[in-house]
């Protein structure tokens, strides 16, 4: 390598990014056994008259326009040990065949990153993913296809169940007198590029604290960066930046020879409970006494936001997540009738009903319901 290029500042920031394969095999290490080492959290219905049934109460209720037959072929989110979403999909398909009796629901559900090739290859109808649309999995869709992918939301990601695309939280030591943050201040904090403000945030005093706080430097805890959640914040907040601090502390999930799982949101908030001077990214279903989650806004002027499920809902939170079902549709070409149908049921109220039925996901909003279902004319 040309000695110019490797002292590049680029190039050592991608070397400390590689960080995240080194924290891969240290994870191996400690018995790593995929799948066979995770639990999953079993369905659990909302009770009637909770916020997600009284949001799910006023949608509309699903009219057929069409009669329709065959089979859909639904891939996505899942693995054979672990089929997180065959009871919702299973009670989906069972809510849609009493509309149309002669359609059947073929379950491919074996991973987010085989869904999307399913369309592009032609052996599936919808992928539903347990994220939002990657930007890589877009690009390889269009390189093959020509055209982008169509996705349609069709439910908001959990407060705080695992493997339900749980919100993300930014955390501080209960000792640390910050209450709220912004997303610019948390992609200066996180970032190197800081492409939400003008400067990047390295002290507690450069975020207003006084006294004995302002000189301290800021030690920022998370995801390893290039675990879906990292990709997901390298979108939604560092807006598309690469480049991450280098003072941040990764962390994968550990496998214990016991077979039990050290989750990395809880070695996250593990370690910040220990240091006063931290700030992490997690999950509220971590936290214990010693630390706090953060009111987040788009800018200072607010309004600033917890998570929890009716900001999720209503994507007041700025990091709310979207689960979405991805249809190939041609540029100024109609549906396939059938798979119309059955976004169009999974956008009702009945479909919606079927999400609180199972429990781990959240509704929509029936604002949010609507915009999507436009997406079908």
């Amino acid at each position: 390598m040309h000695p110019r290029i490797a002292a590049s500042t680029t190039t050592m920031h991608a070397i400390r990014c590689a960080r995240g394969a080194m924290l891969f095999s240290f994870a191996c290490a400690f018995g790593t056994s995929g799948a066979l080492a995770q639990t999953m959290s079993p369905p659990h219905p909302v009770p009637e008259g909770a916020l997600e049934a009284r949001i799910v109460a006023s949608f509309p209720r699903y009219e057929p326009e069409q009669r329709v037959s065959g089979v859909i072929s639904i891939w996505g989110h899942g693995n054979r040990q672990l089929p997180w979403m065959r009871n919702l999909v299973s009670l989906w398909g069972q809510g849609f065949r009493r509309f149309h009796p002669e359609v059947s629901v073929d379950y491919q559900m074996w991973g987010t990153s085989s869904g999307i090739p399913s369309l592009f290859t032609g052996i599936g109808d919808v992928a539903i993913l347990g994220e939002e649309v990657l930007p890589e999995s877009s690009r390889a869709f269009e390189r093959v296809k020509g055209y982008p992918p169509l996705g349609v939301e069709i439910m908001t990601g959990s407060l705080d169940v695992r493997n339900f695309d749980y919100a993300q939280q930014f955390f501080v030591h209960t000792d640390n007198p910050l209450a709220r943050a912004t997303l610019a201040e948390l992609d200066a904090i996180f970032g190197e590029e800081h492409r939400r403000g003008t400067r990047n945030i390295r002290t507690w005093g450069e975020l207003g604290l006084r006294g004995e706080w302002a000189d301290k430097p800021i030690t920022p805890y998370g995801w390893a960066i290039d675990d879906s959640f990292g990709e997901f914040l390298q979108g939604a907040l560092l807006e598309g930046s690469h480049r991450w601090n280098c003072a941040l502390i990764e962390h994968l999930h550990i496998n214990r020879p016991d077979g039990t799982i050290y989750d990395h949101g809880q070695q996250i908030l593990d370690k910040l409970a220990k240091d006063r001077y931290g700030i992490a990214v997690s999950n509220i279903r971590y936290a214990g006494p010693n630390v706090k989650p953060l009111a987040l806004a788009v800018g200072p002027q607010g309004p600033y936001y917890q998570a929890t499920k009716e900001t999720l809902i209503a994507h007041q939170y700025p990091l709310a997540r979207a689960i979405p079902a991805v249809i190939d549709r041609p540029p100024g070409m109609p549906l396939d009738p059938k798979v119309r149908e059955f976004l169009r049921y999974l956008l009702s109220r009945e479909g919606q009903e079927v999400v609180n039925q199972d429990g781990r996901y959240l509704p929509l909003s029936p604002e949010r319901a609507a915009l999507q279902r436009k997406k079908l004319q």
